[in-house]
């Protein structure tokens, strides 16, 4: 793989997940039960708090180094995810939005400067960019489909 096929990779899982909720009407955004009591916009913010923790060790790990462990320092990842979404919950939507959109746009722009040699094999990064993006993204683009169909009414 080489970075311009990642970031083909990246934007079409992007883009599905957007696509996913594009439509609906800013109640239905807010609304509960996606996943628990999680609406579209705690799943947005729940995207936009992975890319921001790629934003924050890829250039850590591009010099050398290595994240600290998700068990040690917030009781493993879904501790992680129940504090990041204790801290995103009281954001509005638009600031949620807002959020999600300038955070995707500095990821993309950081991928780019990343050297090439980290997506022709199997590296830390690439890996770490995987988890944190089109592999994850995929996740919650389900998650809403399912939900929208399991809700669906007149929009």
């Amino acid at each position: 793989m080489k970075r311009h096929q990642m970031l083909e990779r990246l934007d079409a899982a992007w883009k599905a997940f957007c696509a996913s909720y594009m439509e609906l009407p800013e109640s239905r955004l807010i609304e509960p039960g996606v996943t628990g009591d999680w609406s579209v916009k705690d799943v947005i913010a729940h995207v936009t708090v992975w890319e921001e923790e790629a934003l924050t060790h890829l250039p850590h790990m591009l010099a050398g180094g290595r994240p600290s462990r998700y068990a040690t320092t917030h009781g493993g990842i879904d501790g992680f995810n129940a504090q990041a979404t204790e801290r995103t919950r009281a954001l509005s939507l638009a600031d949620v939005l807002r959020r999600q959109e300038e955070t995707h746009r500095r990821l993309v722009a950081f991928i780019e400067t990343i050297p090439e040699e980290q997506f022709t094999r199997e590296t830390r990064v690439r890996r770490r960019l995987r988890l944190d993006t089109y592999g994850h993204y995929p996740i919650h683009t389900g998650m809403i489909r399912t939900w929208r169909e399991r809700t669906a009414r007149p929009e």
